[in-house]
């Protein structure tokens, strides 16, 4: 993925996990996941892995295709 594209994705889970008002604590424990990955994902500076991005998405209780479209919504608008 390109910078601006993990940019884009860790952008539209921040706002799922901010509309949900969870903390990136409760996120990550949702997800079987450290806090410091979630941060780091949601700044776009550690691109994703499927694995993590299906279970980030099951814990923000959305299917991973819609954070990728939400991420490519963004790009069309930046």
């Amino acid at each position: 993925m390109q910078d601006k594209q993990v940019r884009l994705l860790g952008e539209a889970l921040r706002s799922r996990r901010k509309a949900l008002g969870i903390s990136q604590e409760e996120l990550a424990d949702k997800a079987g996941l450290h806090r410091t990955y979630v941060s780091d994902v949601e700044r776009g500076t550690r691109n994703v892995t499927v694995k993590n991005l299906f279970r980030l998405a099951t814990a923000l209780q959305i299917p991973a295709s819609t954070l990728i479209r939400h991420a490519e919504a963004r790009k069309g608008s930046k």
